[in-house]
């Protein structure tokens, strides 16, 4: 029975300050560590990268940590001591985890090359990693425009090239925060609906570039930036009050055109991978292509629903210690079992083998 759903996507939560109790974060990892072996061990490490990247059972995942349900905090958290956890077993079940929270997430290609150099990974697989955990990163914070500034960003991994990335953004307006899963085998193009489904709780108006309805429009804005940046900028300069941008705004776009033009991108692809090429460059685009040109934009924010639990701070209730740690150690307990069971299979399949040479 497979306990993860289909769907992954984005969840809200709102924003909350402080920091994890020391002894909840130590017991956090020890018990992520053993459920992780539990399931690499019956299931497989793909299964357990399938199970991160859907937003429900990460939730899920975190409540049993004994986590916030309902906290911002709770993405950071369980992808630290994740991360955490892998680290003493990463040669073992060959599953990785790069990044984090602020400028620890800027280091992420370089976490992600250290590890390939260590374990003996393919060149073209941490290449893959790489591209996937920039492309995410830029999409998210430039196609999907819902007022939400990524802050959190962690790309999990295995040695064969299966990955998904957990973001996270705020938006202080608002006070919440909107978490953003991606799962490898569900990314067909990743500027097309890569977030095969989206659950949070706070819906607004978002400029979502990666609806599939409005390819007509990608290929404008690819278009547009091949044009010499002239006469893009007389366009941007002219668009209405409501979507005015700044002379300071405008020249850093010119400048960004510059480099399109001299270099220009084969797809839209291409053109968001470009560095330089951000939320704002691409949103003139996008109103130049509509305005222009009459392409369609899409204002719809992919958001689905939300769910809660128990966690830190007592809400819904405070986190019985006794009751965690025995479930720590019945875990502990179940695994080396389990290690065993495999031990005696694999010496009875020897024996076999040996009595029966094939």
């Amino acid at each position: 029975m497979k306990l993860y759903s289909k769907k992954t996507g984005i969840l809200d939560s709102p924003l909350h300050y402080g920091k994890t109790p020391r002894w909840l974060f130590e017991k956090m990892v020890e018990l992520a560590r053993a459920m992780i072996e539990v399931i690499v061990l019956d299931f497989g490490r793909k299964e357990f990268i399938k199970r991160i990247s859907d937003p429900l059972w990460f939730q899920a995942f975190g409540c049993l940590l004994g986590f916030d349900w309902h906290s911002s905090g709770l993405t950071t958290t369980v992808c630290g001591a994740i991360k955490q956890a892998l680290l003493p077993t990463k040669k073992d079940i060959k599953l990785f985890a790069c990044g984090g929270k602020g400028s620890t997430s800027r280091k992420t290609p370089l976490e992600i090359v250290e590890i390939g150099e260590s374990i003996g990974i393919k060149e073209s697989i941490i290449e893959k990693i790489k591209y996937a955990s920039k492309m995410a990163a830029k999409v998210d914070s430039s196609l999907v425009q819902d007022g939400y500034v990524l802050y959190h960003h962690v790309i999990f991994f295995t040695n064969e090239g299966e990955w998904a990335v957990i973001q996270q953004g705020m938006n202080t307006s608002n006070r919440y925060a909107r978490r953003y899963h991606w799962l490898s085998e569900n990314v067909k193009e990743f500027v097309v609906e890569p977030h095969t489904a989206i659950c949070c709780n706070k819906r607004g108006k978002t400029l979502n570039l990666v609806d599939k309805t409005i390819d007509n429009t990608r290929q404008v804005i690819t278009h547009l930036s091949r044009e010499h940046p002239a006469k893009t900028v007389k366009e941007i300069i002219k668009l209405p009050v409501e979507h005015s941008i700044s002379l300071r705004g405008i020249r850093r776009i010119e400048k960004t055109l510059l480099k399109t033009y001299e270099n220009p991108p084969k797809d839209f692809t291409d053109l968001i991978g470009i560095e330089g090429v951000g939320a704002q460059t691409i949103r003139a685009l996008s109103l130049v292509a509509h305005l222009c040109y009459g392409t369609a934009l899409s204002w719809k924010d992919p958001a689905l629903y939300s769910f809660a639990h128990g966690g830190k701070d007592g809400t819904p209730y405070p986190i019985d210690r006794k009751t965690y740690i025995n479930t720590i150690e019945t875990l502990k307990t179940i695994l080396a079992e389990a290690r065993i069971g495999l031990f005696d299979k694999k010496r009875a399949f020897e024996r076999l083998q040996h009595s029966f040479p094939l």
